[in-house]
C-alpha cells in the first residue's frame, strides 16, 4: 500500500541541503496511489497519500508539501474544491497543485488552470512526462522557496532581517491575544559601536557583529524565540509566552554572554570590553492595543538603559 518513499535527484538536494521534497498524491483508488508511488521510487521525493478531500486538506496543512499532485474526481470534497480552499488560505495558497485526472475535455483543464493549478494532466498518462513536469514545478518551487527565505534574513549575521522582524511581532500578537499568554519584547544596542567601527574599521566590526549574533544565538534555547538584526548595531528578540521576570533573565543571560567574550573596546566609555545595552518590555496581547506598543516600549527602556551608563538591562521594574 502507499507509504513514504525516499529517492535521489542531485539538482533538488543542492538547491535546499538537508531537506528532501515533500509531495502528497491524493487519489481515492489505492491502485492508483501505488502506481504514482511505484512511478517515483527513483527520484529523491517524500511521498505522503490522502484518500479523499478531507484527508489531503488535514495533510497540506501538518506538513505543508511541495507539490500536490491532486485528482478531481472524488466522493465528498472534489478536487476542484480542495484546490479552491488551498489557495483561499494565505497560508497555504504558494502549494503548486497539479490535477491529474481521467477528465480530458479542454473546458475542464482551463477551469482547473483558473483556479490556480500550475499544471493539468489527464490520463493515461506518460510516466516520463509526468515525472518531467513533477522534477521542473519542484525545483521551481525550491528556488522561490529559496529566494523567499533569503530576502527574510540580514546578509552579514544571516538571522531575519527588519522586515521578517516585523511581520513576526504581528504574528506573534495575534498568537498571544488567541492564547491570553503575556509576551516579551527584548531591544539590543552595542555600546559605542560607531567608536569600534572608527577605531578597528569596518571589516573588523562585521566580525564583532557576528560573534555577538553567535552568543545570542547560542543563550536563546526556544525555537520559538525570534533573534532578528532591527538595523545597524541593533538587535531584537522576540519572546512568546515570556513574563516580565523571564524576559529579563534572559536579557541580562544576553548582556552578560557578550561581556564574559571579552572583545577588546578601547574606545567604551562602558567598560574596556564590548558591551550591550538592552531594554526589555512584556504586555498582554489585546485587541485593543498594537504590537507597535511593545515595541516602543522596549526601545524606550533601551533609550534609558544607554542614559544610565549602559552596559546594563532596563525593564519597566527598574524605572524611576
Amino acid at each position: 500500500m502507499a507509504r513514504g518513499v525516499e529517492l535521489n535527484t542531485e539538482s533538488l538536494k543542492n538547491m535546499m541541503p538537508g531537506r528532501t521534497p515533500t509531495v502528497l498524491v491524493v487519489d481515492d483508488i489505492p491502485e492508483n496511489l501505488d502506481i504514482l508511488i511505484e512511478n517515483f521510487r527513483d527520484e529523491d521525493i517524500e511521498i505522503l497519500v490522502a484518500l479523499h478531500g478531507k484527508d489531503a486538506l488535514r495533510l497540506v496543512k501538518e506538513h505543508k508539501p511541495d507539490l500536490v499532485l491532486l485528482d478531481i474526481m472524488m466522493p465528498g470534497l472534489s478536487g476542484y474544491e480542495v484546490c479552491k480552499q488551498l489557495k483561499a488560505n494565505p497560508e497555504l495558497s504558494d502549494i503548486p497543485i497539479i490535477f491529474i485526472t481521467a477528465m480530458d475535455e479542454m473546458d475542464d483543464e482551463a477551469f482547473g488552470l483558473s483556479l490556480g493549478a500550475i499544471d493539468y494532466i489527464t490520463k493515461p498518462f506518460s510516466v516520463p512526462i509526468l515525472k518531467a513536469r513533477v522534477r521542473n514545478h519542484l525545483e521551481l518551487k525550491m528556488k522561490t522557496d529559496l529566494l523567499a527565505k533569503l530576502a527574510c534574513l540580514d546578509g552579514l549575521t544571516g538571522i531575519p532581517n527588519r522586515r521578517h522582524f516585523d511581520e513576526m511581532l504581528k504574528k506573534e500578537w495575534s498568537r498571544g491575544i488567541r492564547n491570553g499568554k503575556p509576551m516579551s519584547l527584548i531591544m539590543i544596542d552595542v555600546d559605542y559601536f560607531k567608536n569600534y567601527n572608527d577605531t578597528y574599521g569596518h571589516g573588523q566590526g562585521d566580525v564583532c557583529l557576528q560573534k555577538v549574533v553567535s552568543v545570542f544565538q547560542t543563550l536563546l534555547k526556544r525555537s520559538s524565540d525570534v533573534l532578528a538584526r532591527y538595523g545597524g548595531e541593533e538587535f531584537v528578540v522576540v519572546l512568546p509566552e515570556t513574563n516580565g521576570e523571564q524576559a529579563l533573565s534572559i536579557a541580562e543571560q544576553l548582556r552578560i554572554g557578550v561581556a564574559e567574550q571579552d572583545i577588546l573596546h578601547s574606545h567604551s566609555d562602558a567598560a574596556p570590553y564590548l558591551s550591550v545595552s538592552i531594554g526589555c518590555a512584556t504586555m498582554q496581547p489585546s485587541s485593543e492595543s498594537e504590537s507597535a506598543h511593545l515595541l516602543e516600549l522596549a526601545d524606550k527602556y533601551l533609550y534609558e538603559a544607554k542614559k544610565q551608563g549602559r552596559n546594563r538591562v532596563i525593564s519597566e521594574s527598574a524605572i524611576p
